[in-house]
């Protein structure tokens, strides 16, 4: 009777613990839905849906963000362009010895280039 009387003890033990490990699992899943509700959140993953679920709204929006990064590319690019013009016509009236004549090439056939342009227009 003792083997059954610890049989039956054991069998309990092992039913709580496994009520117990049960219960630290189904909190440990809890919180990992939550963070990952969090991070769903974050990352805004409805609104991405919900644009992608709207074509016509996805193109405009496209279309818009391409216009406005080719507009400040064109920006940047001119006056950085005409950043290292100003600096090279600077450097040109130094009078350098070689590297005033080199600069002083490149400047005319920038501002002779400049010239072709603007007599087509």
């Amino acid at each position: 009777m003792t083997k059954d009387k610890n049989k039956d003890k054991n069998e309990e033990i092992e039913k709580e613990l496994d009520k117990d490990m049960d219960e630290e699992n189904i909190s440990s899943l809890s919180k990992k839905i939550d963070e990952l509700g969090i991070k769903l959140e974050r990352v805004q993953i409805a609104d991405y849906v919900q644009l992608l679920n709207h074509p016509k709204r996805l193109f405009f929006i496209n279309l818009l963000t391409g216009t406005a990064r080719g507009i400040g590319l064109a920006l940047g690019f001119t006056i950085f362009g005409a950043t290292i013009i100003y600096l090279l016509q600077q450097l040109g009236a130094l009078n350098l010895p070689i590297i005033g004549d080199y600069i002083a090439e490149i400047v005319k056939i920038v501002q002779a280039q400049l010239n072709v342009d603007a007599s087509f227009r």
